[in-house]
């Protein structure tokens, strides 16, 4: 598993700037592995969706300590193609989970909330 200074490393040799230009997008990224420290914590963010939504955190683009602006996207798509060789989309991660049955257990609480439930089921 490459770490964030390695991919920011990488995103230097590509765009220019400096390591500390790119290390909390790519921390972000792999910040998951907080959770899980091995492959299974890409799931939450190596993916189409995770890329879309580093954009909403660290904005459109990235200003390099050169005054160069590149989209925020390009270094995230960089990140997951070092990690996964593509882009998958959170479908396929989600496609890749073996369903346990307290996965699907659900447990009505409408007529406990809702009196308008309540009535129609009493």
């Amino acid at each position: 598993m490459a770490h964030p200074y390695h991919h920011s490393l990488s995103s230097v040799k590509k765009w220019g700037g400096e390591v500390d230009d790119f290390m909390a997008l790519h921390s972000w990224f792999d910040a998951s592995k907080e959770i899980t420290a091995d492959f299974r914590h890409r799931a939450l963010r190596h993916h189409a969706e995770g890329i879309f939504m580093a954009e909403t955190i660290f904005g459109p683009t990235l200003t390099l300590s050169t005054g160069r602006v590149i989209p925020t996207r390009w270094v995230g798509e960089q990140h997951v193609r070092e990690d996964l060789g593509f882009i998958p989309s959170f479908a396929d991660w989600v496609k890749a989970i073996r369903p346990e049955p307290w996965m699907g257990r659900t447990q009505k609480i409408e007529p406990e909330v809702d009196p308008f439930v309540a009535a129609a089921v009493g």
